[in-house]
C-alpha cells in the first residue's frame, strides 16, 4: 500500500504540471487531427487496469473512417495516413493517456494495457502484470517493444512488478524520452492480434 501511494504521488506530481503545460499543444493537436482525420478526435477503448478491472483508455485517433463500397471499414494499413504514422512514431497519440493517469486508471510507468479479451489467455504468471496499474510506458517498452516476443514482454512485465521502485520508474521515463527522440523502438507498425499472442494454449 505504501509503495502504491508513493507511486501515485509521483504520478500526480508529474502529470498535473505536464497537463497544464501541454494543454495549448493538446488543443492544437486535437484541431489538427479533426482537420486531417475527421471526427471523433479521440480513440477510446475498454482495457483492463489494476487487478484486471476495466477502464476507458483515451488516445488520439490515427486512422480515417475510410470504407469500401459495401460500407465496411478498410484494413488498418489503408486507413493509417502519413499523418497518423507520424503521430504514432512520435508517440503523440499516447498523450491523452495522461488523463487516464490523472484519473487513477493508469500510471506513467507500468505494463501496457492490452485488450479485455486477452485476460482469459494469460497464464497465472503473465496475469501478475495486473498487480500494478498499467502504464503509458513500461519496462518492456524500453527493452524492445515490438522487436521482442509476447513471452519476453510478459517476463519483463512480471520483472517490473517484482522489482518496482521510484528510481526504476524514473529510469524508464528517461529511457522512454530518449527513445522517442531517437525514434527507436517506439513506433508501432501494427495492432497486436490474438494470433500473435502465444501466452496460453
Amino acid at each position: 500500500m505504501l509503495k502504491d501511494n508513493a507511486k501515485r504521488f509521483i504520478d500526480l506530481l508529474l502529470v498535473i504540471p505536464a497537463l497544464l503545460c501541454l494543454f495549448p499543444f493538446l488543443c492544437f493537436l486535437a484541431l489538427l487531427i479533426r482537420w486531417k482525420l475527421g471526427s471523433p478526435v479521440f480513440f477510446t477503448q475498454q482495457r483492463p487496469g489494476l487487478k484486471g478491472n476495466p477502464f476507458r483508455l483515451y488516445k488520439f485517433r490515427t486512422m480515417t473512417n475510410a470504407r469500401d463500397s459495401a460500407g465496411s471499414l478498410l484494413p488498418d494499413t489503408e486507413r493509417l495516413t502519413r499523418f497518423g504514422r507520424f503521430l504514432r512514431s512520435a508517440s503523440l497519440d499516447e498523450l491523452p493517456e495522461l488523463w487516464n493517469v490523472l484519473k487513477g486508471d493508469m500510471s506513467l510507468v507500468g505494463p501496457r494495457p492490452l485488450l479485455m479479451e486477452y485476460l482469459e489467455r494469460y497464464t497465472p504468471e503473465q496475469a501478475r502484470r495486473h498487480e500494478v496499474r498499467p502504464g503509458i510506458t513500461g519496462w518492456a517498452q524500453v527493452n524492445g517493444r515490438n522487436a521482442i516476443s509476447w513471452e519476453e514482454k510478459f517476463k519483463l512485465d512480471a520483472w517490473y512488478v517484482d522489482n518496482w521502485s521510484l528510481w526504476l520508474d524514473i529510469k524508464i521515463i528517461a529511457m522512454t524520452v530518449w527513445k522517442i527522440l531517437k525514434r527507436e523502438g517506439i513506433s508501432h507498425p501494427g495492432q497486436a492480434t490474438m494470433e500473435e499472442f502465444k501466452g496460453s494454449s
